[in-house]
């Protein structure tokens, strides 16, 4: 595998840290894979997931989103996406999908988006540009929940009150505070990410990883989260798309795999005809670091292979 990095700056000027991960010389590219990492981390956490991609033959593309790693460049700076930033982040991907299929003309290009990103993705589905994909893989994702018009006006309150760059420990804990409950033993307040506790020590010492977000991250994550199953939203989804999710059955963000399974049933209902899922027995958030990753992988490869377009599975066997 090659690993290089670029930066693209977007239309409002955002220097966006971009990952390349290439397949060696002698391996043939069948198809690209563009990476939409989760809310505070950063897409080099993805760089193993890259190597088992690579390995199969997929350019692997994935930028650190606004306020997030490399992106936002300082640790201080961690946590805010900027005005309207949650629109700009699902541009983002588009644009530098554009610049993926650029240097792999013909090839088709997936989507890999887990949790925040997953949120992304499943807005995308629903707007212009959305069908540039060949196929959409959710990872840690959620489909309709309560509250979160509450969340988000309190969200509201705070942010008139202290500002939009106040970091918020009441909407961090509204957010994440009840994640661990339901493991034993509790060793750190990232458990409920994997139960591979090497895993999570990776994660809390990366200092890009676990930033409390602003005011107006938060309000306006929680307008995204509300307007993703509405009516008016899902009347513009794009059905001819083959879509995989996938998670554990402990994981909290999906509400122990019923929001991932009513998720399915609604983009079923909507008219997906090509709908797979899958839930982990005791897997937690981030299925891609847990004991069995291995196995995860190999399903998410599986699942590439098949929806490979036959010009692309074409061109690949020209190349070998």
């Amino acid at each position: 595998m090659t690993e290089n990095s670029f930066i693209v700056t977007d239309p409002v000027g955002v220097g966006l840290h971009v990952y390349e991960w290439l397949p060696d010389p002698d391996v043939a590219v069948r198809g690209i894979v563009q990476i939409s990492h989760g809310m505070c981390e950063t897409a080099a956490r993805y760089a193993r997931f890259a190597a088992a991609l690579t390995g199969a033959g997929y350019a692997v593309y994935a930028q650190d989103h606004r306020g997030h790693g490399r992106t936002a460049g300082k640790v201080n700076l961690l946590g805010d996406v900027g005005e309207d930033g949650f629109y700009w982040m699902r541009r983002n991907l588009l644009q530098v999908a554009a610049i993926a299929m650029s240097r792999h003309e013909g090839q088709p290009i997936f989507l890999f988006a887990h949790s925040m990103g997953s949120f992304l993705a499943q807005k995308i589905m629903c707007e212009e540009g959305g069908d540039v994909y060949a196929g959409y893989i959710l990872s840690g994702t959620n489909g309709p929940r309560s509250m979160l018009g509450l969340a988000e006006s309190v969200a509201s309150i705070q942010y008139r009150l202290q500002g939009p760059l106040h970091r918020s420990v009441l909407l961090n804990s509204l957010v994440f505070g009840n994640y661990n409950r339901g493991f034993s033993p509790v060793r750190t307040a990232f458990d409920w990410l994997s139960s591979d506790p090497a895993e999570v020590d990776l994660f809390i010492k990366d200092s890009f990883c676990g930033a409390i977000c602003t005011t107006r991250f938060f309000r306006d994550f929680f307008q995204l989260l509300r307007e993703l199953h509405t009516r008016e939203s899902l009347r513009t989804l794009c059905t001819d798309k083959p879509v995989y999710l996938f998670s554990g059955d402990k994981d909290p963000v999906g509400m122990n795999g019923q929001g991932l399974l009513r998720l399915a049933a609604i983009y079923r209902e909507r008219g997906i005809r090509d709908v797979e899922h899958r839930l982990y027995p005791g897997g937690r958030h981030e299925m891609l670091n847990e004991v069995n990753r291995d196995q995860v992988t190999a399903d998410v490869l599986d699942w590439l292979a098949r929806h490979l377009p036959a010009d692309s599975m074409v061109l690949e066997s020209t190349a070998t």
